[in-house]
């Protein structure tokens, strides 16, 4: 087989630069085998258009980079790129450190707060697995939770570092998460992409058409309604995150959130100064041929991060 070139896209610390050692990650889940098979140039790979594929690349990633040994997802639920959800947790780190004597700081009393964490769970997982963060992850869908909730029992390193709350209220994003005692070093999100579920369907079909160069219908990337789609979209999403954020300018260090859209910044932008955040910054990201980017806010002033309490 070819060896593998080094993603000098991911970051410096991402496990996943030098691609997947199949060899070993088969070692440390043999039911991933099966979808593993030479491409036209000779390198192992899987068919990433296959959910059961990726579930089991995922599993074997879980186990073999982050002591993770039981983990599922149920069906048509959204099942992450780990080496992309890695990357947003690393470059938190670094945004962290900055506030730190330049040292990432790590261990449980680096609190993060993920909105829609969904069924995976992936960004608390590979948070406390790498840094030992603590996380209070949130998410509206009951049966999502009720999910996360079975992989955190089944894997007790995560017993004492991750909380789950759901929210009840869909026009809320903060309201009723952020209570008056808490404090949080970050907030992270994966916010909803599309403003419909057929804008949500059209993508999944263009997804397919890149893989396969044919027309498919299959949602194989899955993914549930309020993964993929909100009302007004991204930026709405996103604007909403923003106004709410208003109200707890000294409770949370970084407030972040993924832009599928590049297009959305300007508007970001523009929303971030009406509410007098003060600091705003775009740290971009990029894993294969897909650019990606998150925007970090802070409403806090600079001495104020210094003497921030990790």
């Amino acid at each position: 087989m070819k060896k593998i070139l080094e993603k000098t896209n991911l970051h410096p610390r991402n496990p996943h630069r030098f691609g997947y050692d199949f060899e070993r990650l088969i070692s440390a889940d043999p039911d991933l085998k099966k979808f593993v098979a030479a491409n036209v140039h000779q390198i192992e790979t899987i068919d990433f258009s296959n959910p059961d594929a990726v579930k089991a690349l995922n599993k074997a990633l879980l186990i073999s980079e982050y002591g993770i040994e039981n983990w599922d997802i149920p069906e048509n639920y959204l099942c992450p790129p780990i080496p992309g959800r890695a990357d947003y947790i690393h470059h938190i780190a670094d945004l962290l450190a900055v506030a730190n004597d330049n040292q990432i700081p790590e261990g449980n009393e680096t609190c993060g707060l993920d909105i829609g964490t969904g069924a995976n769970g992936i960004y608390p997982i590979i948070g406390n697995s790498v840094y030992g963060w603590s996380f209070v992850a949130t998410d509206i869908d009951e049966k999502a939770l009720e999910n996360f909730t079975r992989i955190i029992e089944a894997n007790p390193r995560l017993h004492e570092a991750i909380s789950l709350q759901q929210q009840l209220n869909s026009r809320f994003i903060f309201k009723d998460i952020i209570l008056p005692e808490d404090k949080f070093s970050f907030t992270i999100c994966n916010p909803p992409f599309h403003a419909s579920a057929e804008e949500a369907a059209k993508s999944t079909i263009r997804k397919n058409q890149n893989l396969h160069g044919q027309k498919t219908t299959a949602l194989n990337f899955g993914g549930q309604n309020t993964e993929l789609w909100c009302e007004g979209g991204e930026l709405a999403f996103i604007t909403q995150m923003i106004y709410e954020s208003a109200k707890y300018p000294m409770q949370v260090l970084w407030f972040t959130t993924l832009v599928s859209k590049e297009s959305n910044l300007s508007n970001i932008y523009k929303m971030l100064n009406k509410v007098n955040a003060a600091e705003f910054k775009t740290i971009s990201m990029a894993q294969g041929q897909k650019s990606s980017r998150f925007v970090a806010w802070t409403f806090l002033s600079e001495s104020q991060r210094k003497n921030w309490k990790f």
